[in-house]
């Protein structure tokens, strides 16, 4: 399944730490597994259930979000230098798996994305941090998972958790159409 993943979503090889990468792609195949997903079912499940008619999937809306944080992480370094450091592979594995919680929250029934009976209790920036935790990943990625919705409207945001929270926000309002 990894290959199917890296096929998916390339921007896994842009984790420079091999311990973390594979972290991040056994937390995917853990919510794949759990959430009963292959990697074709991804490329047409939406990224979000609340846009009609989302135009844009799950995998799209990831690879977009990833690639706008590694940008903003350029133009820092580019403009800042050393004054505004961001720590790229947390910035990268935390966007890449911040919506990982979406393969328990959603399901499929008669060939629509629907929010799952796990999805009623738990949304997924809960259970994308417990996927995330069980395959060992650093706590400093767990606080962008849980604190990239509004439910991190109550934390102190770290400088990775700000940029990943303003790329999915940015990604999401425009879809929506503003």
């Amino acid at each position: 399944m990894s290959q199917d993943l890296l096929k998916l979503l390339p921007e896994f090889n842009l984790i420079e730490d091999s311990d973390l990468r594979q972290k991040c792609i056994k937390t995917w195949e853990e919510g794949m597994r759990q959430g009963g997903w292959s990697a074709a079912n991804l490329t047409r499940m939406p990224f979000t259930l609340l846009i009609p008619d989302c135009p844009a999937s799950f995998v799209e809306h990831t690879r977009a979000v990833t690639l706008t944080c590694v940008r903003i992480a350029d133009v820092f370094e580019q403009i800042y230098g050393d004054r505004n450091p961001v720590n790229r592979d947390c910035l990268v594995a935390g966007a890449l798996i911040h919506d990982v919680g979406k393969l328990l929250e959603y399901t499929t029934e008669d060939g629509k994305t629907v929010k799952s009976e796990f999805g009623t209790k738990l949304r997924h920036p809960f259970s994308g941090v417990a996927l995330a935790a069980q395959q060992g990943v650093p706590p400093d990625v767990l606080h962008m998972i849980a604190a990239h919705a509004k439910e991190g409207d109550l934390v102190q945001r770290s400088r990775e958790a700000i940029i990943l929270h303003h790329a999915d926000f940015t990604s999401f309002e425009t879809l929506k159409g503003g």
